[in-house]
């Protein structure tokens, strides 16, 4: 019983490793065009 609850933690912190790590990749290729299409919107805005 506690074996398969370790196992299960493991797993979810496998997801978040592989959902930050992605976050982190699509940043590093798109990060400066969104920081343009931010500025713009932030230029806009009245």
């Amino acid at each position: 019983m506690y074996k398969d609850a370790g196992q299960g933690l493991v797993e979810y912190s496998l997801i978040l490793l592989f959902i930050a790590l992605a976050i982190i990749l699509i940043l590093s290729i798109f990060g400066t065009e969104l920081g343009d299409v931010y500025s713009n919107i932030i230029e806009n805005i009245p």
